[in-house]
C-alpha cells in the first residue's frame, strides 16, 4: 500500500472507533464503497495498519517451580529413549511417573500458606524443561556450523560416490540395456538378490568444485573401490575434449572425502601425494562437511538420472556420454544462487597461477601405484630409483650412506623427487636430475681422464670433519693440521687431561665405605687323586732301566706281578725299582 492509502484507512479508523455498533458499521459500508473495494477487503486493510496493544507480560513469567537438577534428569531419561534416528519413544508425562516411583524427583509445588504439596502438571514441566532449554526438541537441534569458503577455483574439491540404486546393468541373456531396479526383485532386506547382481549395480561418483559449485559426475561398475576413485579423481582433473564448453581441469590443493575403505586407499593417498594434493577425510556422522557435494547427488538424480526412465541406454560408456552432456548444460546455463553466474563461469575465473596442468591421465594411473621407496646415497652423491639413477649433489645437507625416499616426479617423464625436510621440519620433495650416460656406459658429466679433475663438492659430514681436524690440531689450515699430526703432535695442545674428571670425581665425593665382616673361605681341603700305574704300566717303564743295569727281566717280571698285581701309584716308582734291584737273583751287579 502507498503512504496515502494508508492514512486514508488510518483517519477511517479512528472515526470508526468513536461511533456505537450500527453506526460504525454503516461508516465503514460507505468507505468501502469510497475506496472501491469489499467492506471485508476493507477490514483486512485495516488490520495490516491498526495498531494493536501488546500483551501484558507475566508476573511469573521465565520462573518456574520445577528444580534444574530435576529437569536434566528428566531430560536425560527422554533423550536416552529416544531411537538413533531421533524417533521419541516415552512421554514427558511417562518419563515423570517413573522417576517419581523410583523417588528420583518431586516435580511438586508446595503452597507457603497451607504447605500443601501438589504435583506439577504435564504442560508445567514441558513448558519448564522449555524454559531450561533442556527439552528434547531443542537437545536435538543441529549444532551451530561455521561457513567455509575456498579461495579460487580448484583450491578444493570435493567427491562422494553413491549407489545408483534406480540402475542397473544385467550382464547375461540378450537384455543389455540400463534398467530400473524393480524394487520386488532386488529389495534391500534380501541379501541374496543383492549380492546376485553386486558387480552389475552402476555407482555414481561425484565430484564438486567447492568456489564454483561446478558439478562432475561419472558412471561405474564393480562398487566404491580405489580404482574407480583414482579413475574419477584423474577424470575431473584431465582437460576435457572440449575445454571451450567444459572447462573445469587441473591439480586441486585439496580434496575432501568421506572415511570410506577406498577414499583412504594406499593407491589414492599416493596419487594425491605425488601431486602435492591434501586429502582431507571428514569425521564420521558430520555430513555439513561436504553438503555441497551432498546436494550435487541430488541434483544429479533429480536433474538427470530423472530422464533415463524415458530413454534406452545400451551401455556404461552411452550413460557416461549422456552424464558428460549434461555437466555442459547443467553447468554452463544453471545460475548458481550464491555468486550468481553459471558454474562455469565462476570456474573460469581461475588464474594462471591457480591452474595446474596435470600428468597425462596414463603417467598419473602410473603415480597412484608407485609409492616412495627408499633409497641409498653412493658415494658418488647419487640414488638409484626404479632402474635408473639420480644425482642428489644439489641436495643441502646429503650425506653419503644416507637413505633418502625418493618417489616417481609427476611433472617430468622418467623423473623423480626426493623428500627433504625445511627448517621447521616440514618435509617438502624437490626434483632430482637423472644421471645421463654415454655410449661406453659411463657419466656423461664425468671428468676426462688424463685432462681434467672435478673434485666433488664438500658434504656437510666432509666439511665438518675438516673443521673438527683444525680444531683437534690447533691449525689455521688443513696442510697445518697434517703437518702437526705427521709430527705427533698431541691433539689440543695437550689442554685435556684425559684422567682430569676422576682426579675431580674423587676428590669431590671423598666416599668412605664401612667396613663390613666377612667369612673366610676354606681352602687347601681340595684332594686331588693320584695316578694309579697298572703292572703293565710299571713294566714298561722299569724295563729300560733294568735291562740297562744289566738285571735279568724275566725274574722282574714275576716280581712285579707276585707283589705288584694291582698297581702302584705313581710316587712308589722309584721305590719299586729299589725294591726289583736288591731282591735275590735280579741283585744287578754292574759288567765290567
Amino acid at each position: 500500500m502507498n503512504a496515502g492509502l494508508v492514512e486514508r484507512l488510518t483517519e477511517i479508523e479512528a472515526q470508526a472507533a468513536l461511533l456505537g455498533r450500527g453506526e460504525r458499521s454503516e461508516y465503514l459500508k460507505r468507505s468501502a464503497q469510497d475506496l472501491g473495494v469489499s467492506l471485508a477487503t476493507l477490514y483486512r486493510k485495516l488490520e495490516s495498519v491498526s495498531v494493536k496493544p501488546s500483551r501484558k507480560r507475566r508476573s511469573d513469567a521465565g520462573k518456574t517451580e520445577l528444580k534444574l537438577e530435576e529437569a536434566k534428569l528428566i531430560s536425560a531419561v527422554l533423550v536416552e529413549a529416544m531411537r538413533r534416528n531421533g524417533k521419541r519413544l516415552m512421554s514427558v508425562k511417562q518419563a515423570v511417573e517413573m522417576l517419581r516411583a523410583n523417588g528420583k524427583i518431586e516435580a511438586a509445588r508446595i503452597d507457603e500458606e497451607t504447605g500443601e504439596v501438589s504435583p506439577l502438571s504435564e504442560n508445567t514441566i514441558t513448558r519448564a524443561l522449555r524454559e531450561y532449554k533442556l527439552h528434547p526438541d531443542q537437545l536435538l537441534q543441529p549444532d551451530p556450523v561455521s561457513r567455509m569458503k575456498s579461495e579460487h577455483p580448484n583450491h578444493c574439491w570435493q567427491i562422494d560416490p553413491s549407489l545408483c540404486v534406480l540402475y542397473y546393468l544385467p550382464r547375461h541373456g540378450k537384455d543389455t540395456g540400463l534398467r530400473v531396479m524393480k524394487e520386488e526383485e532386488f529389495y534391500k532386506n534380501k541379501p541374496k538378490n543383492v549380492v546376485k547382481i553386486e558387480q552389475d549395480r552402476v555407482w555414481r561418483y561425484t565430484g564438486t568444485d567447492h568456489a564454483s559449485g561446478t558439478i562432475v559426475a561419472r558412471y561405474y561398475f564393480g562398487g566404491e573401490t580405489s580404482a574407480n576413485l583414482c579413475d574419477f579423481f584423474i577424470f575431473m582433473m584431465q582437460a576435457k575434449e572440449d575445454v571451450h564448453k567444459d572447462p573445469i581441469r587441473g591439480v586441486p590443493r585439496m580434496v575432501m572425502l568421506d572415511p570410506g575403505s577406498a577414499n583412504t586407499s594406499s593407491a589414492f593417498k599416493t596419487l594425491c601425494k605425488s601431486l602435492d594434493v591434501h586429502v582431507q577425510i571428514n569425521k564420521p556422522g558430520n555430513p555439513r562437511a561436504k553438503g555441497q557435494v551432498e546436494k550435487a547427488n541430488d541434483i544429479v538424480e533429480t536433474s538427470f538420472e530423472s530422464g533415463l526412465r524415458f530413454t534406452e541406454v545400451h551401455d556404461i560408456d552411452q550413460l557416461n556420454a549422456l552424464a558428460e552432456r549434461w555437466m555442459r548444460y547443467y553447468n554452463g546455463t544453471q545460475i548458481h544462487s550464491r555468486h550468481g553466474m553459471t558454474r562455469y563461469q565462476a570456474w573460469n575465473k581461475i588464474k594462471p597461477e591457480q591452474l595446474i596442468l596435470p600428468p597425462p591421465a596414463e603417467y598419473c594411473r602410473e603415480l597412484a601405484i608407485s609409492a616412495p621407496k627408499e633409497a641409498k646415497v653412493s658415494a658418488d652423491l647419487e640414488i638409484r630409483f626404479g632402474g635408473r639413477f639420480y644425482s642428489v649433489k644439489a641436495i643441502q645437507g646429503i650425506l653419503v650412506g644416507q637413505k633418502v625416499l625418493v618417489a616417481k616426479n609427476p611433472w617430468e617423464e622418467n623423473g623423480a623427487r626426493a623428500a627433504t625436510f625445511d627448517a621447521d621440519g616440514r618435509e617438502t620433495w624437490v626434483a632430482v636430475p637423472e644421471v645421463v650416460f654415454d655410449d661406453m656406459g659411463f657419466r656423461a658429466d664425468s671428468a676426462v681422464i688424463g685432462e681434467e679433475y672435478k673434485a666433488p663438492g664438500n658434504t656437510a659430514a666432509q666439511q665438518h670433519a675438516k673443521e673438527l681436524d683444525k680444531m683437534a690440531m690447533g691449525a689455521e689450515t688443513l696442510e697445518q693440521a697434517a703437518a702437526n699430526r705427521k709430527g705427533k703432535a698431541v691433539p689440543f695442545g695437550g689442554s685435556i687431561d684425559p684422567f682430569k674428571h676422576q682426579e675431580d670425581t674423587l676428590a669431590t665425593r671423598n666416599t668412605l665405605y664401612l667396613e663390613r665382616g666377612g667369612q673366610q673361605m676354606e681352602y687347601n681341603r681340595m684332594e686331588v687323586a693320584e695316578q694309579m700305574l697298572s703292572k703293565v704300566e710299571i713294566a714298561k717303564l722299569l724295563k729300560p732301566r733294568i735291562e740297562a743295569e744289566g738285571g735279568d727281566w724275566k725274574q722282574a717280571v714275576a716280581l712285579i706281578t707276585k707283589h705288584y698285581p694291582d698297581g702302584v701309584a705313581a710316587s712308589q716308582l722309584e721305590a719299586v725299582f729299589d725294591k726289583l734291584k736288591t731282591a735275590g737273583r735280579l741283585k744287578l751287579h754292574k759288567t765290567g
